[in-house]
């Protein structure tokens, strides 16, 4: 369809029509690089959503322990818990309910999860019913290390955050402010109304880009916490 439209475009201007191809390979080999990045984008937004629910779930998940639960038990109520971290352990209890061992089905979880701090928790328990010992204390260390880590992110993103503040204050706050004043003053001396006008258009067009890019960029750096 865009090969289509730039053929009528280059045809209704006399323009040479054997580019029209070239356009046709460029526009296909991009599509087909976004779309196989697509499942890598999904992989990841899915693995941003479960850190953050991670923390919660593991100790959600050793409370039932601590309480004297099987794990098998304690796998079945955590799958039955609120949030992203429940539907993870609903897949392990969907693949134990057709009849896969518990230590394979953990495992197979573990390799085909996105979130690495999860595969870290996964990977705990496995290991201790390999050795047989107790799974409670492996996952109670591995969740305490994974909430130290948390804590490092948190602060990482608050030093950071001072920084890009100050950056927005002074680029899309005060430079725009003095700047419109005089912008204003200048173009109503040096150009006519709607030259001025169309001028005044464009720079507060540049002015949303400039606030939707540090958006981005203070939801991006953001961690994948709940605080």
């Amino acid at each position: 369809m865009l090969s289509a439209l730039a053929f009528m475009i280059i045809d209704k201007n006399n323009g040479p029509v054997l580019v029209v191809p070239v356009i046709f390979l460029g526009i296909f080999f991009v599509g087909f690089w976004i779309g196989m990045q697509m499942p890598k984008v999904k992989m990841m937004r899915r693995g941003n959503t479960i850190d953050q629910d991670v923390l919660f779930a593991g100790r959600f998940l050793l409370v039932k322990l601590n309480s004297g639960q099987p794990l098998l038990n304690a796998i079945v109520d955590a799958s039955r818990s609120y949030g992203v971290g429940g539907k993870f352990f609903k897949e392990i209890v969907s693949d134990i309910e057709l009849g896969t061992p518990l230590e394979e089905a953990l495992t197979k979880s573990m390799n085909y999860t996105p979130s690495y701090k999860f595969r870290k928790i996964l990977f705990q328990i496995t290991t201790a019913l390999k050795i047989g010992i107790d799974v409670s204390g492996s996952l109670e260390s591995v969740l305490e290390e994974i909430s130290n880590q948390q804590l490092l992110e948190i602060k990482k993103y608050g030093k950071r955050l001072n920084g890009i503040t100050m950056f927005y204050l002074l680029m899309a706050v005060v430079f725009p402010s003095l700047g419109m004043t005089l912008f204003i003053v200048v173009v109503s001396l040096l150009t006519t109304s709607k030259q001025g006008f169309g001028m005044f258009i464009a720079v507060l067009f540049f002015l949303a880009v400039l606030q939707f890019m540090f958006m981005t960029m203070f939801r991006s750096i953001r961690p994948k916490v709940n605080i």
